[in-house]
């Protein structure tokens, strides 16, 4: 048994979700956004360290999941989302919790079977996989699909056996 915090990061909204996987079921424990609705990047970051460090104290997760930020059309937005990524990792890495990274592309194929699915197609799959009874909230749902994403991994490292990864490791060469 485990319990996994996922972050959908941002530098205005950044959500979080908390799950507890016992096999190969999965139990919804948490989610909501940590909303920074001040101007100054400073004290969003601020606040977004100390919303991720709350959740974990209230959750006391195992492991923490984090979307990696991917190419963005304007630059100065695809810096602000790493600033905002770093401080939701600084936060994890100070209560030592192992921090997993997974491309969006992944997690929507994960959750929703492909890579380009829309934001309702995750809220609808997420609202599905854990059985609740409506959807939430975009950033949220985001965030709660990086954690399925991440014990949709492990889960299936765990089902490799050392002498099929050998094996597999033989055939690379």
């Amino acid at each position: 048994m485990s319990i996994v915090l996922g972050i959908d990061p941002g530098s205005r909204i950044t959500g979080y979700g908390v799950i507890r996987q016992q096999g190969r079921k999965l139990e919804y424990l948490g989610s909501g956004c940590i909303r920074t609705a001040v101007d100054d990047m400073p004290t969003r970051l601020k606040l977004v360290y100390a919303g991720v460090s709350e959740i974990i104290t209230q959750f006391k997760p195992d492991f923490f999941a984090i979307e990696q930020v991917f190419m963005a059309k304007n630059a100065d937005s695809a810096l602000k989302l790493g600033q905002a990524r770093g401080a939701a990792i600084v936060a994890a890495v100070n209560q030592d919790l192992p921090v997993f990274e997974y491309a969006a592309r992944q997690v929507k194929q994960t959750v929703a079977g492909i890579g380009s699915a829309e934001k309702s197609q995750v809220q609808h799959m997420v609202r599905t996989l854990l059985k609740l009874p409506a959807n939430p909230q975009a950033d949220a749902a985001d965030a709660l699909a990086v954690a399925i994403t991440h014990c949709h991994v492990s889960q299936n490292a765990v089902r490799v056996s050392p002498a099929r990864l050998n094996l597999a490791r033989g055939r690379l060469r």
